[in-house]
């Protein structure tokens, strides 16, 4: 249980997450991300948290990265969560868009064409 000066049990908060979410931007946290969430009209679920944390993984992963592959990040995602209906499934989650509000959600600055209008949305 955390205390009023933020530690829980003689760790900081910022270990806390750390320990919940080891791909987390520095100034992120999950209250953080719930309020973007509800901003942006969205209850957050287990399968949200699941894309933050798959968002989070593949931004450290490709940290020295030039850029992006928007196409490896989405077929990742596609990938992960095929068996509950891949990238439909996704865009029920994050109707803005599974990468470009998956990552303000996350904390993340999204990839340059991130937002495809094109596609649509389930919304």
């Amino acid at each position: 249980m955390m205390n009023s000066t933020g530690e829980t049990h003689g760790e900081t908060q910022v270990d806390v997450v750390k320990l919940t979410f080891p791909h987390a931007p520095l100034d992120w946290s999950p209250e953080r991300a719930k309020e973007v969430a509800k901003a942006e009209g969205l209850t957050l679920t287990d399968d949200h948290w699941e894309v933050v944390h798959g968002l989070q993984e593949y931004f450290a992963r490709h940290e020295h990265a030039p850029s992006i592959n928007m196409r490896e990040l989405h077929d990742a995602l596609d990938e992960h969560f095929h068996a509950r209906g891949g990238i439909k499934a996704l865009y029920w989650l994050f109707p803005g868009g599974p990468i470009a509000q998956g990552c303000r959600v996350a904390g993340l600055k999204a990839p340059h064409f991130a937002t495809d209008t094109s596609y649509g949305s389930v919304a």
